[in-house]
């Protein structure tokens, strides 16, 4: 119950990683605000949660949108009056080579991405208690990638850099703040990309993780276990990055 009584607001809450992190911070006790586009994935991961016996709600959200960001912040401050733990899950994926990507393309993934990240931060720490934690999700393409993904590796490189320099601004005992980098992990976004579909990245089905086992390691880096934990990336890839 290293969660319990906390507020826990998690975007991209509706599926893959985002859900099994709400499952699991509402299993240990905390009150868990989903948020994402989807009315019914949302509240189907509410039901997950409040049939095992949690405490959530589901908040509508796109991060594409500024203002929607900024009222649902306000919305989570009125119903709460703070935000213990701010997971920052969502993203989004372009597979285009970057001369053929409309630059519409590029800064709708970048607001979704990183803007999103920095705004929420914005916005919530004024409601961070001592000993919150702020966990951005990032992605092993921050490190090592593959070709017509350059705008998801660069938003994730971008989101590492955000929280070093992020991290020189908070104070360890008030706020932390950390990354975690997901290898191949058993989610829709990893089927659904055309470079895996087409093998041009190739995916050993053996090494894939599932949303549980990130869960596991981002529920720890967001609770009071990893308390001299600060400014840096967690791998959590099953190897992927150790390979040649």
């Amino acid at each position: 119950m290293r969660f319990k009584d906390k507020v826990c607001l998690v975007t991209g809450g509706t599926s893959g990683i985002g859900r099994a992190v709400c499952v699991r911070l509402g299993a240990e006790g905390g009150r868990v605000v989903v948020l994402g586009r989807d009315v019914a994935d949302g509240k189907e991961t509410v039901g997950i949660i409040t049939k095992a016996g949690g405490e959530a709600v589901f908040m509508a959200c796109d991060l594409a949108k500024p203002r929607a960001i900024e009222s649902t912040v306000k919305k989570v401050v009125a119903k709460y009056e703070r935000v213990d733990v701010l997971i920052n899950d969502a993203a989004m994926m372009t597979y285009d080579p970057l001369v053929d990507l409309p630059l519409d393309k590029w800064d709708l993934l970048m607001q979704v991405n990183l803007r999103a990240l920095a705004q929420l931060t914005q916005l919530c720490l004024p409601h961070m208690p001592k000993g919150s934690s702020i966990v951005a999700i990032s992605s092993v393409h921050a490190h090592q990638t593959t070709a017509n993904v350059v705008p998801y590796a660069t938003s994730k490189g971008a989101m590492e850099a955000f929280v070093r320099g992020m991290s020189r601004e908070l104070d360890l005992r008030q706020t932390r703040i950390n990354a975690i980098a997901p290898g191949a992990v058993d989610t829709p976004m990893l089927w659904s990309n055309p470079n895996v579909k087409s093998g041009a990245e190739t995916i050993d089905k053996a090494t894939v993780g599932q949303p549980e086992e990130l869960a596991a390691a981002i529920a720890f880096m967001a609770s009071d276990e990893a308390s001299f934990i600060h400014g840096t990336t967690l791998a959590v890839d099953g190897g992927r990055l150790a390979q040649l």
